[in-house]
């Protein structure tokens, strides 16, 4: 099985462990002082967390993408019922593509978008008030 590799500098394991494991409803594979890591399986993604004060917040946005509007929706569903705010758009032009999307952040303040591709557009567009999290 492949999958991809994130590994994150986090200045709480403890708070990023809890906001991980509700965002992929998925608890670590193996956890250590100042170490967790989640072998998740949708999406397929191994994700790192390495307590280190000084080098969190480093990212743009992170993502994942989703085969429908019906699955972000039922993702933000998910994620509000687990006690994390969302902010969601729908049919935003980001990245070259039209999207329906929902974000919700990590304890650090790290971007995360669910979001899928409705069709390829010719204009980078703008996500959010925040132009900064979008593909910049």
């Amino acid at each position: 099985m492949s999958r991809v590799q994130l590994a994150l500098n986090v200045s709480d394991i403890d708070a990023a462990v809890d906001f991980y494991s509700k965002l992929f409803g998925s608890v670590p594979a193996k956890r250590r002082p100042g170490y967790a890591n989640f072998a998740i399986q949708e999406p397929p993604l191994k994700l790192v967390l390495i307590e280190n004060t000084a080098a969190a917040g480093q990212l743009n946005h992170l993502g994942v993408e989703v085969e429908s509007s019906e699955q972000v929706a039922q993702t933000s569903d998910r994620l509000k019922q687990s006690g994390l705010p969302v902010d969601p758009e729908n049919q935003v032009t980001c990245c070259y593509a039209l999207q329906d999307k929902v974000w919700v952040q990590d304890p650090d303040g790290a971007d995360w978008e669910i979001y899928t591709v409705l069709k390829d557009s010719a204009n980078f567009g703008v996500s959010r008030t925040n132009s900064q999290a979008c593909c910049s």
